[in-house]
């Protein structure tokens, strides 16, 4: 059994919370994805839509559609980058 140092485990902590939270974010766009497909079908919702949240948080433009297709381009790029 190796033991590792102190500063050694702090990093391998940090980079394993990093991971922890991108996968979070990442999490977080597919709900954002699923809940403006609802929308699309014409589900609605109390407070803020999530075609709000989402062009105001990522600054897209368009209707509905062009901005699930450019949330779709955000994921797939986000995903990438997770592997």
């Amino acid at each position: 059994m190796t033991t590792l140092n102190t500063t050694e485990a702090i990093k391998k902590l940090s980079n394993k919370i990093m991971d922890i939270e991108d996968e979070v974010n990442a999490y977080r766009l597919c709900a954002l994805r699923s809940a403006l497909k609802l929308e699309i079908l014409g589900m609605r919702k109390r407070g803020q839509s999530a075609y709000s949240i989402i062009k105001q948080e990522f600054g897209f433009k368009g209707n509905k559609q062009k901005v699930l297709e450019q949330l779709q381009s955000k994921i797939d790029e986000v995903k990438g980058s997770l592997r």
